[in-house]
């Protein structure tokens, strides 16, 4: 090996066979596509020949048309993937909130419903520890066993006077099972409000939450009050079939106050759709719907189509149980005991009305409470009802004819009490007078204002029609009017003054004009068919005018 001339290197570490290698590979490499190579900094500064090499070489040219496909392709794939993606989400939202939906309806048959503790509040029921309630009525197993669970098959309107008690005994039966599987609202006469009451006791939005109108043209929510009503009780079904499935006990749905509905077209399709789901649930036992209302007309717009409605009808407490309750109230709020005498007194006076009751034991002197009831009863239905005499005006006609049937009717049921065995019983209390709801019309001799006398809670209809006053002050009350001096010819002037208007109204007055100089009408009845009457103007001649005067 020869080292003089190189300094001493090998042959094969000179620079000339070194680049004679480097060249001698790169032929050996074709030109395009280039190889992926790194090539360091370094390397291209010790040899400029090869950054030369590849600064050198050109690219081929892309054509316009290839550049438009590529384009066209990544737009495509772009929208491919956002709308894929777009309708994924969509599609799970909408499942999942329709899943939630069914999950919150579901909690709102859970224990510890929040408005049955706001009733309970309000109402005065009592909580745990405490569980003892006031008053015990027989009704109560029966309605106990219904919100269990236990009773089923059927739906129950239940009938009674404001203040009797039907609420008290619907929240006593809900507070011993905590609530479990039960939800209750309050009606109301708009449809709107009905609604909005609805979604609260089920915890159901309307879909008000919804936001999958964003993935569509319409939302679910663009509909009328009843439509919601309706998808608020498929929703309840299907949450009813699971729970049946589970517990084998159908849910309870108490709808308080129906009689606040509006007796019109609305309220009418609205009972309507209730009660057609009322019939199909308690056919298969998935819910148990609950109707309390204070007026007769439901029952009657129920009647029409009922199959497996119960009618429960609650009334004022008899004597024994009335006394038991006023010493509890009086005992509670006074902690005192009340004298036997006394507290007969009471119920003489108002009765076994629960709301007159507790207003009673929560006053200092309850006698005079009890006659300060019986005036507010006399004042409004004196506002409501009372007649003007002879003297009235033939503007107020409408307004009297229903006044005077109310006095007509109130004075029949003062006049039967005179002619009944008996009106007061040692073991049950009072027997308040009463008439069948068809013989109560005929008194009154209008079939269309006994309705509105009941609610305006004036007269009472109850669950078997019988008319009678709407409590026992209201009756003390009717005493009281009809023993006023000359009352009954006051009534007696009005109806003749309604009468006599009355004709004026069906008389038509007929003034005859132009009969001057002896003239006369000539009235003669047509000979054709119709029998036409014709009225003929027939003057006199002049020539006899002329006579006499001369004469």
């Amino acid at each position: 090996m020869m080292l003089a001339r190189h300094g001493g290197r090998p042959a094969s570490h000179r620079p000339a066979v070194w680049c004679q290698r480097y060249i001698a590979s790169r032929r050996a490499v074709p030109f395009w596509p280039p190889r992926q190579q790194s090539l360091s900094t370094t390397t291209a500064k010790r040899h400029p020949g090869i950054q030369e090499a590849y600064a050198r070489r050109e690219e081929p040219q892309q054509s316009l048309l290839s550049k438009m496909g590529e384009a066209a392709a990544t737009t495509l794939a772009s929208v491919v993937v956002l709308g894929v993606g777009f309708a994924i989400a969509g599609y799970t939202y909408h499942k999942s909130y329709k899943h939630l939906q069914l999950k919150k309806i579901q909690n709102a048959f859970e224990p510890g419903d929040p408005v049955l503790t706001l009733a309970a509040i309000g109402k005065e029921i009592p909580a745990p520890p405490n569980a003892q309630h006031w008053v015990l009525r027989e009704e109560q197993t029966k309605i106990d066993r219904i919100l269990d669970g236990t009773i089923k098959g059927h739906y129950y309107l239940i009938m009674g006077e404001k203040g009797c008690g039907k609420s008290s005994m619907l929240l006593e039966a809900m507070r011993k099972i905590d609530g479990v599987g039960c939800a209750m609202l309050e009606a109301h006469a708009d449809l709107e409000i009905f609604r909005s009451r609805l979604g609260k006791a089920l915890d159901y939005e309307f879909h008000e939450d919804y936001i999958g109108g964003y993935f569509s043209e319409r939302g679910p929510r663009e509909s009328t009050a009843l439509l919601d009503i309706e998808r608020a009780m498929n929703k309840l079904e299907k949450v009813a079939l699971l729970h049946r499935a589970k517990t084998n006990k159908p849910l309870i749905l108490i709808i308080n106050q129906t009689h606040l509905i509006r007796d019109d077209d609305d309220g009418k399709d609205l009972l309507e759709l209730l009660q057609q789901r009322a019939e199909q649930w308690a056919a298969s036992n998935l819910v148990t719907m609950i109707f309390n209302s204070d007026d007769y007309w439901v029952y009657e717009r129920f009647k029409q189509l009922a199959t497996r409605m119960e009618v429960m009808s609650i009334t004022d407490l008899p004597k024994a149980h009335a006394l038991r309750a006023l010493q509890k109230y009086r005992q509670r709020y006074f902690s005192e005991v009340v004298d036997k005498s006394i507290l007969e007194e009471v119920y003489d006076r108002v009765g076994g009305r629960l709301s007159f009751l507790n207003r009673v034991a929560k006053s200092h002197d309850m006698l005079t409470t009890c006659d300060r009831i019986k005036e507010i009863e006399k004042t409004w239905f004196l506002n409501q009802c009372w007649i003007l005499g002879s003297d009235m005006d033939d503007d107020v006609m409408d307004q009297q004819k229903w006044a005077s049937a109310a006095m007509v009717l109130a004075l029949a049921l003062v006049d039967k009490e005179d002619q009944m065995d008996h009106t007061y019983d040692q073991e049950t209390g009072h027997v308040l007078p009463s008439y069948p709801m068809h013989k109560a019309q005929e008194i009154m001799t209008r079939a269309d204002f006994i309705r509105e006398l009941d609610r305006l809670n004036l007269f009472s209809i109850t669950s078997t029609a019988d008319v009678r006053a709407s409590s026992v002050p209201m009756h003390r009350a009717f005493k009281e009017i009809c023993a006023l001096p000359g009352f009954r010819q006051f009534l007696d002037d009005t109806l003749e003054r309604i009468a006599a208007i009355e004709s004026l109204g069906r008389t038509r007055e007929l003034v005859a004009k132009d009969l001057v100089l002896g003239g006369k009408y000539e009235i003669t009845k047509g000979i054709g068919w119709d029998g036409k009457a014709e009225v003929t103007l027939k003057q006199k001649d002049e020539d006899d005018n002329d006579n006499d005067g001369k004469s």
